[in-house]
């Protein structure tokens, strides 16, 4: 059955989030995150605990930051697949933040979620609850994207000085790279070596660093997607229409290759029209997150573009680690933001970034 949120609620500024706001939260953020980010179920049940436990957390806003603020990034780091089974170790971010706070010799206020797709939109949530802190109303993708390279920040040629990493048994790794291409290896290879999943923190900023170096709106973005698939009668439509997306076609999952290489989930689907769509095929290509959809021998969107896809009935983002065969979906394409369209953006995120030798079309949605 439909929730309908209260009266306004969605339009509403939103300064701080409660347990209530988590089930909306987690629904925006699984459509957000293009397939990665991880799945959400287990994120979202342990994100309202800890906001039942310790209260509330407020969202402040970039133009609310003082000079005394410190916001910095924390995320979960490593394969989807392995997210779903090894939860973080009681005591992991207290111990990390403490790392993070002796390198940068004084207090962090604020956290920011890295990449509002999937549970790495809603875990900062429930850290912050945790420990006490605020949380900008902003990520560093508005999406997920696999790469650490891959953030607003280093678009805007904002430098990453150090990044510290924590796994489940207690090893805390600092590491001060040349470059976010160096953090990447690096990181990945110590994420594989701690079992293919880990929390970290990086990127600190302040109210001077931030302005113009982020993505942001993005959690109460989140929070309006879920809250516009809740309480709709025709939910794809409703979460097209909250996005400017267009739905690409609708249809069933016919072929799956997924396998877990070296930190990542790569492969591909393909799913086959149905109804109005038959004797239609599109392939998706994946990494992680929904990379590129073909029809025909045709590119119809590719990164940084968003690609989901969610059920045809629910309209409930399935994330790649949770494809199955024979589900009946619809694939959903929206245009990216602005930064991620600049040269810059399209060297660090475009169809280069993952491989491919193709050019970048942008994608805009259309009237369905």
């Amino acid at each position: 059955m439909a929730q309908t949120p209260p009266a306004d609620l969605v339009a509403a500024p939103i300064t701080e989030i409660t347990a209530d706001d988590i089930a909306a939260l987690g629904v925006g953020t699984a459509i957000l995150g293009t397939g990665g980010g991880g799945a959400v179920y287990t994120a979202q049940i342990t994100v309202e605990n800890a906001l039942r436990e310790h209260g509330p957390v407020s969202l402040v806003q970039v133009d609310e930051l003082g000079p005394d603020d410190v916001v910095i990034l924390m995320s979960g780091i490593g394969a989807p697949t392995v997210g779903i089974e090894m939860l973080s170790a009681s005591g992991q971010i207290h111990a990390l933040l403490a790392e993070a706070e002796q390198l940068l010799g004084r207090p962090v206020t604020t956290l920011m979620a890295a990449e509002i797709g999937g549970s790495n939109g809603i875990h900062p949530i429930g850290w912050a609850a945790r420990l006490g802190l605020k949380v900008l109303d902003a990520d560093g993708m508005g999406r997920a994207f696999p790469d650490a390279a891959m953030v607003a920040m280093n678009v805007a040629g904002v430098p990453c000085e150090w990044a510290v990493q924590s796994d489940v048994v207690g090893n805390i790794s600092v590491m001060k790279t040349i470059d976010l291409h160096w953090l990447e290896r690096h990181a990945r290879a110590l994420t594989v070596a701690s079992g293919s999943i880990c929390i970290a923190a990086h990127y600190p900023l302040t109210a001077d660093t931030v302005r113009g170096a982020v993505i942001e709106g993005t959690v109460t973005a989140a929070i309006r997607v879920g809250h516009a698939l809740l309480s709709a009668s025709d939910p794809v439509t409703a979460i097209a229409d909250e996005l400017d997306a267009r739905v690409l076609m609708t249809g069933k999952i016919t072929d799956l290759d997924r396998r877990t290489v070296g930190g990542f989930v790569r492969g591909s689907v393909t799913v086959t029209g149905t109804g109005a769509d038959r004797g239609r095929l599109q392939r998706i290509e994946l990494q992680n997150e929904n990379l590129l959809v073909l029809e025909d021998g045709e590119v119809l969107v590719s990164v940084p573009d968003l690609i989901t896809i969610i059920d045809a009935e629910t309209g409930h983002a399935i994330t790649t680690e949770m494809l199955r065969f024979g589900q009946r979906v619809s694939v959903l394409a929206w245009a990216c933001d602005p930064i991620w369209r600049t040269p810059r953006g399209l060297e660090l995120a475009g169809p280069a970034a993952f491989g491919y030798d193709l050019p970048y079309v942008p994608f805009e949605g259309e009237t369905r």
